[in-house]
């Protein structure tokens, strides 16, 4: 089945380079024949953003820091501006200090735990709020989680807890939007060697058990998590919201 976005209009927030998983899920957008708008953070990211954004056929590339009302504004007006309908939303946004990453969690600062609060749950409540006028016909928000958000997993710490917030904010956003008929879910992807996830200290080591002990037996394929993406985008997800939805080779089912 092909063409499962056509005639849709998708904005990806969190493109940073060609191994992000923002970037797969854009690339799958695509090929679906989705219209695309990404955006960047900040002066440092915008070229490359640029770079990508004209490889994937965007139609859009703006800059946007979410931690800033003026510029989620600006981001609504120039969408609104720019494009008819505004049918899926993508967050995939997330950031801790390295050091509070690398030192037990019960040491973390009170700013470094505002900060990953911020940035990586909050954010998508401040998106949520500012894309939801746009989707006028309804569609479809996700974001990123992963399994630290219930699991305690070695040096993921405060980005963990800030997982958590997040999968709870999925649930509050589906009910109060789903009257809307926005659809909020999220997608709890297996460690991939991302730049973000090269941050986490020993992170190799997680690759290496997830491969050992997962039903599957190897680790997450970012086409995999793009592709769910996908299914929670189009029309064939139409009755799921509020859920977190494992791509993780299977290993969230096991335990020893």
């Amino acid at each position: 089945m092909a063409g499962l976005l056509e005639a849709k209009t998708a904005l990806v927030l969190g493109v940073a380079n060609r191994w992000s998983l923002a970037y797969a899920i854009a690339q799958a957008f695509r090929r679906e024949g989705a219209r695309l708008a990404l955006t960047y953070q900040g002066e440092r990211q915008k070229a490359t953003v640029e770079e990508l954004g004209a490889e994937l056929g965007a139609e859009l590339v703006l800059g946007c820091d979410v931690t800033q009302e003026s510029e989620l504004e600006g981001l609504a007006a120039a969408l609104k501006e720019a494009l008819p309908q505004l049918d899926c939303v993508v967050h995939s946004i997330a950031f801790a200090n390295r050091e509070d990453l690398s030192r037990p969690f019960v040491e973390t600062s009170r700013s470094g735990y505002l900060l990953a609060q911020e940035v990586s749950s909050y954010s998508l409540v401040a998106v949520a709020r500012t894309v939801a006028p746009l989707m006028r016909q309804g569609g479809s928000i996700l974001t990123l989680t992963y399994l630290g958000a219930t699991r305690v997993v070695p040096n993921y710490n405060v980005m963990g807890v800030a997982k958590a917030a997040l999968e709870a904010a999925v649930r509050y956003l589906a009910s109060d939007l789903g009257p809307s008929n926005i659809r909020v879910n999220a997608i709890s992807a297996g460690p991939v060697k991302t730049a973000s996830a090269r941050g986490v200290k020993d992170f190799i080591k997680v690759l290496d058990a997830v491969a050992e002990r997962a039903p599957l037996r190897r680790n997450t394929d970012p086409a995999e998590v793009a592709d769910t993406a996908v299914f929670l985008a189009s029309d064939l997800g139409r009755g799921v919201t509020g859920n977190i939805i494992f791509v993780d080779a299977g290993f969230q089912v096991m335990g020893l």
